[in-house]
């Protein structure tokens, strides 16, 4: 039987692969929008068919495709799931970065490029563990599956969201996804987007003529204010996720900065976009803004709306459209899978995560609210949507190992 520090050695044997499959990977533009990810797919699927992988494409948009794997093991088990995403932000050309966006250069013991930390690193972290735990199939129990799906960075109907909806093969007993979120933590649950439209329309007039019209603006920057005066309360976590913020509060703020462990269980603002007038002296007649509220876990969609009527009720030149919505969810802090990860990333690089809930979302929300536990560890999210994006190598290589040797644990491997 390949026991645990065999299998740690078969990733050192194969460091240098390993590195160059995330080098080619970032090589392969798969920005979003447009969405387009064949190029970068074709990676995958080559270096899957070179180790006799079996897999699939599932692709309800043709330029958008899902790579879908499964393989069973010797002996009945558990189900566990990979999950990883092929898109990435866009590139503003027009900045200068260190090394191309697209080079996958490795230069002062990091990788350069767009995507590298989200997510194609953690992607391919997914990978190698489909490829080195279906090498042991033999000796282990129950079923691993890999999903890499395309269509994560605009919360799109076509990616995790159509597999777990059309391919039941995806449901499994536990999800590991490799979101970009320091060696640090693990991510047990995140907090869920209330995204909303909200318009203001008056008469407008010639700029000097105040007192024939409401500005637009002015209105639309006064409703901002008393939105942003109905978020910050905070809100009790349900269950023992209380317990589990409390321990990972330092490692929370060390994560995604000072103050994050206070935010996460606040409802909170942010007004991602606003539009009004034509010209500066005119009185505008309308003006929209996007505003997106986040929820703790333990908040009600229900409560906010409420709250967000009753300052409605004060401007009738208002309305209001929901963009889009996602039920807050996390699953038990305290799950096996968080034990199996706590214990190899200590014995790995002597780091002990804390289980923490996230500011920002992901496609692991989707199996939570399905009742099925998924838990995200991956690398610092360093330029993460900025130029200069990077991943440390050994950082990158000690998430390989955390997730090749966890599920070798969840699947019943050797001890």
């Amino acid at each position: 039987m390949t026991t645990k520090r065999e299998l740690g050695a078969m990733i050192d044997r194969d460091r240098e692969e390993i590195i160059d499959f995330l080098c080619r990977f970032v090589r392969a533009p798969s920005p979003n929008p447009p969405g387009d990810t064949r190029e970068a797919t074709a990676v995958i699927t080559a270096f899957l068919d070179r180790h006799g992988l079996p897999w699939r494409t599932v692709a309800p948009v043709l330029e958008w495709p899902n790579v879908l794997g499964t393989f069973s093991c010797a002996r009945e088990g558990k189900h566990l799931v990979l999950n990883g995403h092929i898109d990435v932000f866009p590139v503003d050309e027009t900045e200068a970065w260190a090394h191309a966006p697209w080079s996958g250069a490795i230069a002062d013991g990091k990788i350069w490029g767009r995507g590298v930390t989200d997510m194609k690193a953690g992607t391919a972290a997914m990978i190698m563990t489909y490829r080195y735990l279906h090498a042991l199939r033999a000796e282990l129990a129950g079923k691993l599956t890999l999903t890499c799906v395309s269509d994560e960075e605009t919360f799109g109907p076509f990616g995790a969201r159509w597999l777990v909806a059309n391919e039941p093969e995806v449901l499994g007993d536990c999800v590991l996804n490799g979101e970009p979120s320091s060696p640090f933590t693990i991510r047990f649950g995140e907090k869920a987007p209330l995204w909303l439209r909200f318009t203001v329309r008056t008469p407008g007039a010639h700029g000097a003529y105040t007192h024939l019209s409401e500005s637009a603006t002015i209105t639309a920057a006064r409703l901002i204010c008393d939105l942003q005066a109905i978020t910050g309360d905070a809100v009790a976590p349900p269950g023992r996720i209380g317990e589990a913020l409390a321990e990972g509060a330092e490692a929370a703020d060390r994560a995604m900065g000072a103050g994050a462990a206070d935010t996460v269980q606040r409802y909170t603002l942010n007004i991602g976009t606003i539009q009004g007038g034509l010209k500066v002296n005119m009185i505008p007649g309308s003006c929209s803004f996007e505003a997106d509220f986040r929820l703790p876990v333990g908040g009600r969609k229900e409560e906010l709306l409420s709250r967000i009527a009753s300052v409605l009720a004060r401007y009738p030149s208002v309305t209001m459209e929901e963009l889009n919505f996602t039920e807050p969810a996390a699953c038990d802090p305290f799950h096996e899978m968080v034990g199996f990860m706590r214990e190899n990333a200590k014995a790995v690089s002597g780091i002990e995560p804390r289980p923490i809930l996230s500011l920002g979302g992901s496609d692991a929300r989707l199996w939570r609210q399905r009742g099925i536990p998924a838990f995200i560890y991956g690398p610092h999210p360093r330029g993460m949507g900025q130029r200069d994006e990077n991943v440390d190598i050994e950082e990158y290589l000690h998430v390989v190992k955390v997730h090749v040797l966890s599920a070798f644990d969840y699947l019943g491997g050797a001890r």
